[in-house]
């Protein structure tokens, strides 16, 4: 943040005894350095960034540069691609193996029906919401074709954002091959975060603190709670998408607007033990961003 001055000027009522100095009655220039606003408190995480969406500046920052794991932040990359491809009136099966997939890796799950039909639109709600690692396979599946395909497509759009420091060894952030397969760094999260909210598709989704769908002939009933506990508890909240796991720790890249402004902000890995502190951490940040820009 630049720093503040503040120029006051001073009318001298009586002769200043100064050698050289000016005439009794002149105006003086003072130049007195005011300190910029001290920066939030209580934001627990390794790194975190923090900007103002509506004008591109930037207000908080630690460790914007630094490459780590952000779990299921992922899946907003997972969404783009598949909103950037179309179709999301798209009918797609659940197939029998996303229900494997989400058991054998102990990941959260949308609770999907293999065998049920949903429309691509219906399993990006399962994949935002809920954050479900079966309706990410299924996704993957189906757009790649093969999760391989799409994983590379992931890739591709990464680059063709220009997210530095960021690559994806999968669909859903879970910790394979290995815990640091699938990273990125603040700084290109929030990158991320500015071309997904930029979809209207993605934005009223993310934006949603549930949803349900009536069981038809097709499918199973389904009713979907957004893990984002800022929507409907932080006013002005809008997005975007939690994450968790042992090695990424607590994330959550968030987003509010208040008077016409958005900020936008990520914490990464606010420990792994308290999943309340990734939010604490998300208020902290926007109620200092709205209260000194």
């Amino acid at each position: 943040m630049r720093r503040a001055a503040l120029f006051i000027m001073v009318a001298l009522l009586a002769g200043v005894l100064l050698a050289g100095g000016p005439s009794a009655g002149a105006a003086v220039a003072v130049r007195v350095a005011v300190r910029p606003a001290a920066g939030p408190t209580g934001v627990v995480a390794a790194a975190g960034d923090l900007v103002d969406s509506t004008t591109g500046r930037q207000l908080w920052s630690r460790r914007r540069y630094a490459r780590l794991p952000m779990a299921s932040i992922t899946k907003v990359m997972t969404a783009l691609v598949v909103i950037r491809a179309g179709h999301l009136g798209r009918l797609i099966r659940v197939p029998a193996a996303a229900e494997s997939y989400a058991r054998e890796h102990d990941a959260g799950t949308a609770g999907l029906h293999p065998g049920d039909v949903l429309t691509t639109w219906q399993l990006l709600e399962a994949l935002l919401l809920p954050s479900g690692a079966d309706a990410a396979f299924t996704l993957a599946r189906a757009y790649g074709p093969g999760w391989p395909a799409f994983v590379r497509k992931m890739n591709a759009q990464a680059r063709r954002l220009g997210l530095a420091g960021t690559h994806f060894a999968n669909f859903d952030g879970l910790p394979w091959p290995t815990e640091y397969s699938t990273y990125s760094t603040p700084k290109s999260l929030l990158r991320l975060a500015a071309a997904a909210m930029a979809e209207p598709a993605f934005a009223t989704i993310a934006g949603q603190r549930e949803h349900g769908i009536a069981r038809t002939r097709r499918h199973h009933g389904y009713h979907w709670q957004n893990t984002n506990l800022l929507l409907g508890h932080y006013r002005g909240a809008i997005g975007i998408k939690t994450g968790f796991t042992l090695g990424a720790g607590y994330c959550l890249l968030f987003a509010a607007r208040r008077h016409g402004r958005v900020l936008t902000g990520v914490v990464l890995d606010s420990t792994s033990t308290d999943a309340s502190l990734r939010f604490a951490a998300a208020r902290a940040l926007l109620n200092w961003g709205f209260r000194h820009t």
